[in-house]
Formats: C-alpha cells, structure tokens, sequence
C-alpha cells in the first residue's frame, strides 16, 4: 500500500473533481490511505466534511503562512488552544500545514513566525505531527524549528521537499521526517534526488500536494492521489530499491509518524 501523506481533496472539489472517483482511481493506484491537508480554519469544516466521508481520509488543522494574516488573529495562544481543541476530533491527525513562506510573502514574515510557533506548541501538547511548508526561508524556518525542539520534543515533516541537503541534514537531525513530491520526477529537479540519495530511507514519505506539482509523466495536468505512485517510482529508482520494497518503508513511516491511525483498521494491505 502507498500513502498520499498531503493532498488537498477540498480544493479538487472546489475544481468540480468528483471526490468518490478521486478516492477510487488512488484505491486503483494501490494509494491506501490519503491526508488532506488543512489551510485555513475558515475552511477547517470543509476539510472535515471530506475526511468524515471516507475511510481511508484523514486530515489535518491549520494555517498555511500564505493566510497567516487574515487567518491568524494575533494571539498565539488562542490559536494554540483552538488547534489543540479541533485536533480532538478522530480524524485529524495532524497540525498544519504550517511554516514560512518568503517567495510569495502574502505574509507579513513576523504574523507567519507567530503562527509557526502557535502550531508548534499545538503539536508538542497534542503530539501529532507537525506538516511544516518552507519556501525561500531556510535560516528562519531551521532557527525556528531548532529553538522549539529545545524547549521540548515534537514530531513533524518537512512536506513537499524542495530545498536545501543542509535543511534535510538538520531536519532530520531533529527527528522530523522528509516528504517527496512529483518534484523529484522532474528533469531540473537533479538537486533534490542527489539530497534524497543521501536520506536514510527511514525518514522518508511521499505525497502528491494535489492539485498542485503533477509528477512525469501527468506534468500539466490537475495533480490527484493516484499519481503518488510515479513519485514513489522516482524516489525507489534514486534509492536503488524495489517499488514494494519502497511503498512497504514509506507506509512503515507514515504510521510511525501518523500513529493517532489505527493501522489495523486498514488490514494485510496496511
């Protein structure tokens, strides 16, 4: 079984994709098992609506830095506390995604580190796993990410992995684990593979960010969870393993890292 660890089936929905055969065509696929992702607690409802309907959905709450301003009130603790009390919910399993964005910066830089932090703290208190988004701010993102951790332990991932080896060494150093998208299909993406080489297998998950970052051989198309497979390909070719060998390692971490899931709710395939 693979896992779509990061999928956003709310904006799929919204692009008039219809849901039940989205979940079927990943079942095809061998996808298992998908999260979709939180971006707005405005939306929170809409994503829980979805993650409610199916089996083999989860979710998580958060805030993207992309609407830290308009969704973030400023109070870190009042944010800390509503996250901690939606994440009660059995379907949500995960806080964010969160994290910083500085290519886009539709942010101010200090309200997304407020709001970073304020999931943070959500994450330590709850324990479930912190999906963190970092764009253009590797220094911010690690300082932050490091600063927290030694005021007390929380799991997390680095989503859509698109950066530095140096932002993998230390994120891994700290216990969180590594996403790979369809990016590491692409042709220009040889920076990322060679940085995947050196990642123990273990800290490793793969996902899609649908609708976004179809991988080859679906590149210009709407990006779903079906076409987690083609990255889990690219990622078992750079890793010199088998496919099964591949989806077998990165479903292990997913559960490891996702451990609110009942894995044997999800049988021999899980």
């Amino acid at each position: 079984m693979l896992v779509d660890s990061h999928c956003h089936l709310d904006y799929l929905q919204r692009d008039g994709q219809n849901l039940d055969d989205v979940v079927a065509r990943a079942r095809n696929a061998g996808v298992g098992l998908m999260v979709t992702i939180s971006t707005k607690l405005s939306t929170f409802p809409e994503v829980l609506a979805i993650a409610e309907t199916y089996d083999n959905v989860f979710c998580s709450v958060g805030i993207h830095p992309h609407e830290a301003d308009t969704e973030f009130s400023g109070d870190a603790n009042a944010l800390t506390d509503e996250l901690v009390k939606l994440a009660e919910h059995p379907k949500v399993v995960a806080i964010g995604e969160t994290g910083l964005d500085y290519y886009y910066e539709h942010s101010a830089r200090e309200v997304q580190k407020e709001s970073f932090r304020a999931h943070i703290a959500a994450s330590r208190i709850t324990g479930l796993p912190l999906i963190v988004h970092t764009r253009d701010a590797d220094e911010d993102t690690m300082a932050i990410l490091e600063g927290e951790t030694g005021q007390g332990a929380f799991p997390g991932l680095i989503h859509c992995f698109s950066t530095s080896e140096d932002l993998a060494k230390r994120s891994v150093a700290l216990g969180l684990s590594i996403s790979l998208s369809g990016i590491v299909t692409f042709k220009s993406a040889q920076d990322i593979r060679n940085t995947v080489q050196g990642l123990d297998l273990g800290s490793i998950l793969v996902e899609t960010d649908s609708p976004y970052l179809a991988p080859v051989p679906h590149r210009g198309r709407k990006n779903e969870p079906a076409f987690v497979a083609h990255t889990a390909l690219a990622v078992a070719d750079v890793k010199s393993v088998t496919e099964s060998e591949l989806a077998a390692i990165t479903t292990d971490n997913f559960f490891s890292l996702f451990s609110k899931i009942d894995r044997a709710a999800f049988g021999d395939a899980a």
